[in-house]
Formats: C-alpha cells, sequence, structure tokens
C-alpha cells in the first residue's frame, strides 16, 4: 500500500467517527428557549377559585335605636321604648334605619310619598324615596315623619325594590303606628307619628327608588 492510500483511508476513518458523533448529540436550536433544560412546570390554577365571603352589615342595639326614635320623632323615650321593644321580640335587632318625612292623602284610593335618608354602621348615609298607592275606608290627607327599621339589608342599595305591605301586621303602640313591608328576605318596620286612620289605608305597597317618581305605580 502506498503513502496516497495509507492517507485517504486514515481521512475516511476520522469523517466516519465525526458523523457518528454528531448523529447522537440531541438537535438543540439557538433560539429554542427550553435549550438550557427541561421546561419549567406551569403554575397550578384552581378550579374553583375562592374568595373571601363579605361580612355580613352590623347591627343596631336596643337602646341605640331607642334614643334614634326618641330625638327624631319628638316622643319620650318610655314611648319609643313601647314601640321598640315589640319590633325587637318580632325581628330582633335590625341591621339599618331610615329616618324621613312622607305625606299621604287619599279619597278611598289614595298614594303616599315619603323622603329620608338610610343609615348603616360604618357607611354613608344613603337618600331615598318612596311612592306607592293605597286603598281604604277613609279620606282626607296628612303628613307624619317615619322611622323605618330594616331587617336583613345587607347593602345599602338593596333598598331599591318595591315592598309590598304584610297583611294584618299593623298596629298601634304609645301613639305610634307601626306596620311591616317584606320583600326578598329583607324586612321593614316603619314607626310612623301622627298617622291617625290612614295606617289602615295602607293596603298596597311602597316602591323605594334612588329619585322621585310622580307617579306611585
Amino acid at each position: 500500500m502506498d503513502r496516497r492510500t495509507l492517507l485517504l483511508s486514515g481521512l475516511v476513518s476520522l469523517g466516519s467517527a465525526t458523523l457518528a458523533q454528531a448523529r447522537a448529540a440531541p438537535t438543540q436550536s439557538p433560539s429554542d428557549p427550553y435549550a438550557s433544560g427541561p421546561p419549567a412546570p406551569a403554575p397550578s390554577v384552581s378550579a374553583n377559585p375562592s374568595y373571601p365571603a363579605a361580612p355580613e352589615a352590623q347591627t343596631y342595639s336596643r337602646d341605640e335605636i331607642v334614643n334614634s326614635v326618641s330625638d327624631f320623632m319628638g316622643v319620650t323615650a318610655e314611648t319609643a321604648g313601647a314601640a321598640v321593644e315589640k319590633i325587637f321580640a318580632q325581628n330582633g335587632r335590625p341591621t339599618g334605619y331610615i329616618a324621613g318625612e312622607e305625606g299621604s292623602g287619599s279619597f278611598i284610593v289614595g298614594a303616599r310619598y315619603g323622603r329620608g335618608l338610610l343609615y348603616m354602621k360604618d357607611r354613608p348615609p344613603l337618600e331615598v324615596f318612596w311612592q306607592g298607592p293605597s286603598a281604604g275606608f277613609d279620606w282626607g290627607g296628612n303628613a307624619s315623619r317615619v322611622f323605618t327599621l330594616c331587617y336583613n339589608l345587607q347593602v345599602p342599595e338593596a333598598i331599591y325594590q318595591r315592598f309590598p305591605g304584610v297583611e294584618g301586621s299593623a298596629y298601634f303602640v304609645g301613639g305610634l303606628g307601626v306596620n311591616y313591608q317584606r320583600a326578598a328576605g329583607i324586612t321593614l318596620a316603619p314607626i310612623r307619628a301622627g298617622v291617625g286612620l290612614r295606617l289602615g289605608a295602607n293596603v298596597g305597597y311602597l316602591a323605594y327608588t334612588r329619585q322621585r317618581n310622580i307617579l306611585p305605580f
């Protein structure tokens, strides 16, 4: 074997070894973001994420309500306490109250309009209007102050809806008239001063709204 044949044989053997090493090595792209190692695991996401529950509205004690009714309605604490005591016995502690004034008029069929402020603890006062039809065996008109206890009202905006009167719930305690309205699990207990026989005519509903509506329906 001459020198050229020996040299050519050595080059062929070296090329074959280099090709075998290239085939055995993994193929990596310079632009591959995972070229330096395996991909990182994706962050786990819960199928049902949990959110903190909204806290329930704080309630008012009997003494707080008695003092507020006495001051707003201009009656003695004993008179206010008699009406509040019965409401508390039936419903417990309220989550808010509305202090306002209203006017009503009727000749068999009548209407009632009111305006006040809704108070809830740790929340700013919210202006509220209400209006609704009534029917009964009386006539005339009157104006009165109204102090409405609100039960199971968790957010102020939930007051904006229609509340039918609860049949057979009207009564008088110490010269103050009380009746109940209920809707969507929320109970309202308006306490009125100077209503006379008008309380008996409040058969219907009251719609609580953000602004005054001329029509009571």
